[in-house]
């Protein structure tokens, strides 16, 4: 399996972004798969998922209201809609499958020691006036 993501960029705090993840190869119908992001310095963190069965997205509390994540099967992609963003969304944003992580006793989070399945090369998202 391979994450190819694209759509970052530079924007001014305000604007909008959509990120697009490319999802190829064979990804089982049990993954959750969604978004990570990481400033330097920092331990990165889940952002947004979409989880493996029928559910409701997850959201970090930062983002709820803000980003929209959703997925088209018949295309193999999953993307990342983010409106009125801020200079604190600034950061490497990750596309990132797992296999048991985006439900309630597996949260979309980082934890040490926890690898999740796949990961995409990440994208850069920079907002700055």
């Amino acid at each position: 399996v391979r994450l190819v993501e694209s759509g970052g960029g530079l924007v001014q705090p305000g604007e909008s972004l959509t990120l697009s993840c490319e999802v190829s190869g064979f990804l089982p119908d049990g993954y959750g798969i969604g978004w990570f992001r990481q400033v330097p310095g920092e331990e990165r963190e889940g952002v947004s998922c979409l989880p493996s069965r029928n559910g409701d997205p997850y959201y970090l509390d930062a983002v709820e209201g803000r980003f929209t994540i959703s997925r088209d099967t018949t295309k193999n992609m999953v993307y990342l809609q983010m409106n009125s963003l801020k200079p604190e969304d600034t950061g490497v944003y990750y596309c990132v499958a797992d296999s048991i992580r985006c439900s309630y006793y597996y949260p979309w989070e980082w934890v040490p020691g926890f690898e999740y399945d796949y990961w995409g090369q990440g994208t850069q998202v920079t907002v700055s006036s």
